[in-house]
């Protein structure tokens, strides 16, 4: 059996990140697998990418044009949808057509158009898609947020203007016709966007299943002494540290609002806490003036081992997204045995057990996520939350067992 995983990007971006790992677990699970990419970062042997050509920025230019024209001229939501309006047709390259199972993970932004979407599914490959967030069935929006419609039909997108074209229902209905004549099985890296894509008018008479992201455990692991990873980092010993990541804090999405204030009720009522903030990837002068503790600005970190370090450098993990689907950092966080706190949404409460390995906060409610990283950093409890979130990470995201997971979807039959 021959495996092609065909994402966006080779390594940036989450679904990019997800992907690869898979790609590795599978290899390890003895599984003949490429990942084929239209943005290429390393020069991996197992990796190939799309032929490059002037025309690449110019349709990515073009799609977002027409999004910026029919959204009202909204940079806000610029970036929540894709009309898939543009791409590039990978069924004529030799890895594809040498590939048993084609496995789609995040191709938007004017990766594979609609069109090419379609020629795939014509092919007679069989076909496994990763719902990395809603975009496949959905019309064009990436999260819906309180919006259903997508379990009907998409028409009037609150994203986009309504005095344009109809892009929601337009692709919805296309997406519709294309799905409908071929078998496909859709995997939601968490079960809380499976069950939605279960709802999706989208997905009926289709297979809806439910696999998580892989880490490697080897790389994601506790080290003997946390205080020496503080040392290599050059972060105190002395306070209590939590960690925040997050590429754009000004995404409303990431809810970055919420943690700053749930640090001000840290301060206002546990006065003589000694806490520090590191934040990762982020404005960290945003965060030194919207929080009342010293603040740790680090760098993107590029490399796995460091971003393992980094978390063995802290007491805990925190995420205070609103919405999300399966975070790749909380799994690495938890294979390090480090605690993490994060809101009731999404995929979040599939992998924090409350008060096992981390906080599970009642959703938007900031006074709750200040108790949970309360909760996370007491040296009474915190050996405790540790051993349980690297079990956890070792028992659900391990190679082996997700590698085998989706070696029973390629061989399935409908």
């Amino acid at each position: 059996m021959k495996v092609l995983l065909v994402n966006t990007s080779e390594r940036v971006g989450g679904a990019a990140i997800a992907a690869n790992r898979l790609m590795e677990a599978l290899k390890k699970h003895g599984v003949k697998v490429q990942m084929l990419v239209r943005d290429r970062q390393t020069q991996q042997m197992s990796v190939v990418s799309v032929r490059q050509s002037l025309w690449l920025p110019l349709k990515f230019l073009w799609e977002r044009a027409v999004i910026f024209l029919n959204n009202g001229f909204r940079r806000s939501t610029l970036w929540s949808v894709d009309i898939a309006n543009t791409g590039i047709d990978i069924t004529q390259m030799p890895e594809f057509q040498r590939a048993d199972v084609i496995h789609l993970h995040w191709v938007n932004q004017s990766f594979l158009s609609l069109s090419d979407l379609e020629r795939i599914l014509k092919s007679g490959k069989r076909i496994v898609i990763t719902m990395h967030d809603m975009w496949y069935f959905t019309g064009i929006c990436h999260y819906a947020a309180d919006c259903q419609k997508y379990e009907t039909q998409c028409t009037d997108c609150p994203l986009m203007s309504q005095q344009g074209i109809d892009y929601a229902r337009r692709v919805f209905d296309r997406k519709m016709l294309m799905y409908a004549h071929h078998d496909i099985t859709f995997v939601g890296c968490s079960q809380w966007i499976a069950d939605m894509a279960s709802r999706s008018a989208l997905t009926h008479g289709h297979r809806v299943v439910s696999i998580p992201n892989a880490v490697n455990a080897d790389v994601f692991c506790p080290v003997s002494d946390r205080m020496e990873a503080r040392r290599s980092l050059g972060l105190p010993e002395g306070k209590r540290l939590i960690l925040f990541s997050s590429q754009r804090i000004t995404d409303e999405r990431k809810g970055f609002s919420l943690l700053a204030e749930s640090c001000r009720i840290l301060k206002q009522q546990q006065p003589s806490l000694d806490l520090g903030i590191v934040v990762v990837g982020g404005d960290s002068e945003t965060v030194r003036h919207a929080v009342p503790y010293e603040v740790f600005p680090i760098s993107y970190v590029k490399k796995e081992l460091d971003m393992a370090q980094l978390y063995n450098s802290v007491d805990a993990y925190v995420t205070s997204s609103l919405q999300d689907n399966l975070p790749n950092t909380i799994v690495e966080a938890l294979a390090c045995g480090t605690p993490c706190v994060g809101f009731r949404v999404g995929g979040i409460p599939e992998m924090i057990d409350h008060e096992l390995n981390g906080y599970v906060a009642r959703y938007r409610d900031a006074e709750d996520f200040a108790r949970g990283i309360l909760f996370c950093i007491d040296p009474q409890r915190n050996a405790q939350l540790a051993a349980a979130a690297r079990e956890k990470a070792v028992a659900t995201y391990g190679e082996e067992h997700v590698a085998q997971l989706y070696c029973e979807v390629y061989g399935a039959h409908n």
